[in-house]
């Protein structure tokens, strides 16, 4: 190894150095191909001269081993915005993904923008997570943010901007989850009760503008949510076997009727096919007449691409928005008296509540929603579960009693 250690900041006069100067090194490291002359390594800071040796040392063998990298001085405001380039540049991600990931980036910006991304430390980014634990972001937030830093440093890696990924060992910040917690959670969630939803469906089906009552009657029965209702067409329901595909969801930029993208479902779990009611099958079956209707009507600007629930009159044939159903339902409540908190997917919630009082298993339960696991499903079955459970003790009290 031909080089040297010394200290650079050595003020004394005398061969053996007395003050706290740390060392340094500078070592041959080959011959740059462009000059014919040879490369130097210099790398400073250290408390003792072993400690220096020993970095040396360690730079020698990932030359050998060809596992060197030379960290740039790229700051992480730079790369994240060429990352962004290169994320959104592959055209494999959806639009919807891509926007989120440009708002953890901003997010982390606050605090790693002018860190040089080989100074950003494990330390220093588990101590940017708290952060934002302290400024109040959700538990799910953190996650997105978590999720989008370890895709980027594991890029940055992979462009040999940097040598280790701080994000490795990180963890999301979370306040421990008592059992009180869980079950209060069915409080936040805001379901109908199984005589409040029939007043609500008898009210869209008496007082509903078009489409009210297949709207509300198929997010009850179904469990969709709004965005898998909006992309569904009438080539993913099977009217004979009784059965509906969900395979996509709407995405609207701009929130404008006319501009809209189809997404694959945010995860595996939630492309699936569930059952539905004949109750259902007929509402769609007499929907789908009257929307024919519809598209004789405005035959010539009609935007036929077989929507199940699509605007009647301005833009005809569009699916309908997200928030026209919101609100509907806001509409409709208010002439049922019931809380106007309640919205499209508090029917979603009311679906899991009365599977759940019908006896369905949780398993089933988030099967039929599309869910791997989600803390609010199982917190409403939790609480519709209770009353069953008691039930179950009681007959098993009066078993016990008749044996004697």
């Amino acid at each position: 190894m031909k080089g040297h250690f010394y200290k650079p900041h050595c003020k004394c006069t005398t061969k053996k150095c007395k003050c706290d100067a740390n060392w340094a090194y500078i070592i041959d490291v080959g011959i740059n191909p462009a000059t014919g002359k040879r490369k130097q390594k210099k790398k400073g800071g250290f408390t003792t001269k072993a400690e220096a040796e020993l970095h040396a040392a360690n730079l020698m063998i990932e030359l050998k081993q060809g596992t060197y990298v030379e960290e740039k001085n790229t700051t992480f405001a730079e790369f994240s915005e060429t990352w962004l380039n290169i994320y959104e540049g592959t055209g494999k991600v959806k639009v919807s993904t891509i926007n989120v990931r440009k708002k953890d980036v901003k997010r982390l910006r606050k605090y790693l923008s002018y860190y040089k991304m080989k100074d950003i430390t494990g330390e220093i980014y588990q101590g940017v997570l708290f952060e934002f634990k302290e400024e109040g972001y959700m538990k799910n937030t953190l996650s997105s943010i978590n999720a989008t830093a370890k895709i980027l440093f594991k890029k940055a890696i992979e462009m040999g901007v940097i040598k280790k990924n701080p994000t490795e060992f990180a963890y999301v910040p979370n306040d421990q989850e008592s059992v009180e917690e869980l079950e209060s959670l069915e409080e936040i969630a805001k379901y109908l009760e199984k005589d409040e939803l029939q007043l609500f469906l008898d009210t869209s089906e008496k007082y509903g503008l078009d489409g009210d009552q297949t709207t509300f009657t198929a997010l009850s029965y179904t469990g969709l949510r709004i965005g898998e209702w909006c992309a569904l067409k009438w080539t993913d329901i099977d009217f004979d076997n009784q059965e509906i595909s969900i395979t996509k969801t709407i995405y609207r930029p701009n929130n404008k009727v006319t501009e809209y993208m189809l997404l694959t479902p945010k995860s595996k779990t939630s492309r699936r096919r569930i059952s539905i009611t004949s109750e259902v099958v007929e509402i769609l079956l007499a929907h789908k007449k009257e929307q024919n209707e519809i598209k004789m009507r405005y035959r010539n600007t009609y935007h036929d691409k077989g929507f199940v629930m699509a605007q009647t009159k301005e833009h005809p044939g569009y699916p309908i928005l997200d928030k026209k159903v919101r609100s509907r339902m806001g509409r409709l409540l208010a002439m049922c008296n019931l809380s106007a908190e309640l919205t499209p997917h508090s029917l979603r919630h009311t679906h899991t509540s009365l599977l759940a009082e019908a006896g369905a298993e949780l398993y089933e339960i988030m099967e039929r929603l599309g869910h791997s696991d989600d803390k609010m499903t199982r917190a409403i079955y939790l609480h519709v579960t209770k009353t069953r459970k008691k039930d179950t003790s009681t007959k098993f009290s009066e078993l016990m009693k008749s044996i004697k």
